[in-house]
């Protein structure tokens, strides 16, 4: 009986020390896959960002036509631009002809309207008038200066900082825009722009973990060539002396 007694007790020692250990390993590896999920989620974020795209993209009325929040309102702006872009590149119109066009279109507007409701009506109505204010130009002035000045100040910084690598990136850019211009007018460009800043974003919004895991393998394979070219040229480059001696 005793007998009995003690080899139950040595397995179910054995059973319950089994499923401890199997449970422990189970919930190690789920921490331990959480974790590792979490630190790659966190590192193939595109440039390392935390927030969400809508507040990158300033998080007001901009940032919702961008990501198409109201579908009316971003295909209304895109296909805007669509018809100004098809009418100044492909129909050849220019916008001085344009404004005039659009001035005598809305002249022979309130002309009728002042014709016709003087023929039906004893009293004329009030005629709609198009002011545009003037805090809208200065307001545009002032956001495109800032801007221009905003990137002539980061290029004259890039150039005195010494540093060769931002030098060299941001030369390729000006380099790949001056290409880009060469084969198509500036007007193009900016639809290009336009198109590309209301489609662009709400992709990667959608894709963005298949896109972040592809951007970090082009950009560790762009970082290992790089690491490459400092060590076999870039650092047998002889750098210049910046302070002089001073004088006994």
């Amino acid at each position: 009986m005793p007998e009995k007694i003690t080899a139950e007790n040595i397995l179910d020692n054995l059973v319950e020390t089994i499923s401890d250990s199997v449970s422990k390993q189970k919930s190690v590896s789920f921490f331990e896959e959480g974790a590792s999920s979490s630190v790659t989620a966190r590192f193939n974020r595109l440039f390392g960002r935390q927030k969400p795209v809508h507040h990158l993209l300033g998080g007001g009325k901009s940032a919702d036509v961008l990501l198409w929040r109201n579908k009316k309102i971003s295909a209304s702006v895109l296909t805007a631009a669509t018809v100004i872009w098809v009418l100044f590149e492909w129909l050849n119109y220019h916008f001085l002809t344009l404004v005039c066009f659009a001035v005598v279109l809305g002249m022979l507007t309130q002309f009728l309207w002042v014709n016709v409701s003087g023929l039906f009506n004893r009293s004329s109505s009030k005629i709609p008038r198009l002011v545009l204010p003037s805090e809208m130009f200065a307001n545009i002035g002032v956001s495109v200066g800032a801007k221009v000045n905003e990137a002539l100040g980061y290029c004259q910084d890039i150039a005195c900082a010494g540093n060769l690598k931002q030098f060299l990136v941001v030369a390729g850019s000006l380099w790949a825009v001056a290409v880009i211009g060469s084969w198509c007018n500036f007007l193009t460009v900016l639809y290009i722009g336009f198109v590309a800043a209301h489609t662009l974003p709400v992709l990667y919004e959608k894709h963005e973990d298949q896109v972040d895991n592809f951007l970090s393998n082009v950009f560790e394979q762009l970082q290992n060539h790089y690491q490459k070219l400092d060590v076999s040229i870039l650092s047998r480059i002889p750098k210049g002396k910046l302070k002089g001696k001073k004088s006994e």
